[in-house]
């Protein structure tokens, strides 16, 4: 399929999805893109291939080249199994809800045995919750404050996120994505 791309768009509305050498997403939240820039040095220094490209040309005195839409790395990167334990991958296991009330504006996180009782900042101690359901549950265990998470915590594999990863995808997807995308395979939350 030919994508038209107005030949006065700028080359920054033109990332490159980027594949892993297997052709999957290296992620899909956030989804594996390179800036026109950083896809064309890939591509001088034959670390990626050009799967497909847009109709957008970039030129040089000496030089003319498509800009490239999709790439897929020369060399397979394993992923990593688990991810790092972040705040924005605690929200993306929880898949942006608060696991005491189901809303999903105002995320912070909590600790399900708060510090002050000896509880860690880990996988198995964080879920996500909004700021009202934080503050109403305080320094209070789960049962003293008759607050139950929706899903205990746990320690998810990245495969886990980019699942969870395929229910948001983002608001702008080019037609010579679709075919490495696979947002509807995914189970509704």
């Amino acid at each position: 399929m030919t994508v038209h791309v107005h030949p006065l768009v700028s080359p920054e509305a033109c990332p490159a999805l980027v594949l892993n050498a297997d052709f999957r997403p290296l992620s899909y939240y956030p989804l594996s893109l390179w800036s026109w820039q950083d896809a064309i040095k890939a591509v001088f220094l034959d670390r990626v291939n050009i799967v497909s490209n847009y109709e957008r040309v970039v030129r040089s005195p000496s030089f003319e080249m498509a800009l490239p839409s999709v790439v897929s790395l020369k060399n397979y990167v394993k992923p990593s199994r688990y991810p790092a334990f972040t705040r924005f991958n605690v929200f993306l296991r929880d898949r942006f809800t608060c696991q005491y009330c189901g809303e999903r504006d105002e995320l912070t996180f909590d600790h399900v045995v708060p510090r002050s009782k000896g509880g860690h900042t880990t996988w198995d101690n964080v879920v996500a919750a909004c700021s009202t359901c934080n503050l109403r549950k305080g320094d209070r265990l789960t049962r003293q404050a008759h607050m139950f998470p929706a899903r205990m915590p746990y320690q998810p594999t990245v495969h886990d996120l980019h699942q969870n990863g395929r229910l948001f995808p983002p608001n702008y997807l080019h037609e010579s994505w679709m075919d490495y995308l696979y947002w509807d395979s995914v189970l509704e939350p």
